[in-house]
């Protein structure tokens, strides 16, 4: 269950012929989307549109324009034609999801891309002060650490392709992305923890480089695992994939002045957790801190093969800490 940010600085990694399932949330109420969906009566189509630019092959024209932002005007400054095209084709077609195929078709994006859920969903923060806030934008800007996250409604339906995606999997990603408003709101949707703890796939969790503010500060890898099994109700994941390279120089300095630091790989708890420990340079190139592209996707795709293999009886093997 990828999810487009925290971004990369790297064009998108070319895939092998694999298939590819992306389940994005559906949270957002900030910006483009959030007007959208107040006005329009619309699912928020940023996170999905972000999605189906990264899967594109089309990495010309079409993209950049699913991308243009919209810089004046009254009633489009701020919205992305990619957004205002999902919401057209979400009125023309009277389903948000077929409005999310149709689109992929057109930019020929390599994979298919479902909402966790056609419902209106509001994300609820309780925070560690008791106090409860509503909305994706206002939990993201909190500076007092996030106890528990949860949805508003509390029980809402999955769509029928996802759980499907989910069992027939070789491999469920989790991240790397903002942990509880990107990550763990998929997880809340019903049947979608527990479908993705009896599929046969391997479960990996890609850790983020860096702590985000108002979401993980002082978050360690293992903490990050803690907050993911505590939500969906037990153990759900088998392999953490971390970045091993050293995050060193100016870059990280300019971080550490807002009080960043890299997310702590503590390797004992990780391994009493009964994770496999998977360690790889996955740092990019540029003044930003970001996962590399074409090394996360690298991992992804051998981890997907070893367990094709292993399902099939073979012998691949990846390595480990």
């Amino acid at each position: 269950m990828p999810h487009p940010g925290p971004g990369t600085s790297e064009p998108p990694a070319r895939l092998p012929n694999i298939e590819v399932t992306a389940v994005v949330t559906v949270t957002d109420d900030g910006g483009s989307s959030g007007v959208l969906r107040r006005e329009m009566d619309v699912l928020p189509p940023g996170d999905i549109r972000n999605c189906m630019v990264a899967l594109s092959e089309d990495e010309a024209l079409l993209s950049k324009l699913f991308q243009y932002r919209f810089e004046s005007g009254k009633g489009l400054k701020g919205h992305s034609f990619g957004n205002l095209f999902l919401t057209a084709l979400t009125h023309l077609t009277g389903d948000f999801s077929k409005a999310v195929a149709v689109s992929s078709e057109v930019l020929a994006s390599r994979g298919r891309i479902y909402p966790s859920t056609a419902s209106d969903v509001t994300l609820e923060a309780i925070l560690e002060d008791g106090k409860v806030l509503a909305g994706e934008t206002k939990i993201s800007a909190t500076k007092i650490p996030i106890k528990e996250i949860r949805l508003n409604p509390r029980r809402v339906k999955p769509l029928k392709d996802t759980l499907e995606a989910l069992s027939q999997a070789d491999l469920i990603c989790l991240g790397p992305g903002s942990l509880f408003t990107s990550v763990i709101p998929n997880l809340l949707v019903d049947g979608v923890s527990d479908s993705i703890r009896k599929s046969a796939a391997r479960k990996a969790y890609f850790v983020n480089l860096m702590w985000q503010p108002g979401e993980t500060m002082g978050f360690s890898a293992a903490d990050h695992i803690d907050a993911i099994n505590r939500h969906s109700g037990a153990s759900l994941v088998d392999t953490i994939v971390i970045n091993t390279r050293p995050i060193t120089g100016s870059r990280r300095r300019r971080y550490a002045a807002e009080k960043i630091q890299p997310v702590p790989n503590d390797y004992p708890r990780l391994h009493t957790l009964g994770l496999r420990v998977v360690g790889r340079n996955l740092l990019s190139r540029g003044d930003k801190i970001r996962h590399s592209s074409q090394a996360t996707a690298a991992v992804a795709v051998e981890l997907a093969q070893e367990a094709r293999a292993s399902r099939l009886g073979g012998r691949a093997s990846l390595g480990a800490y």
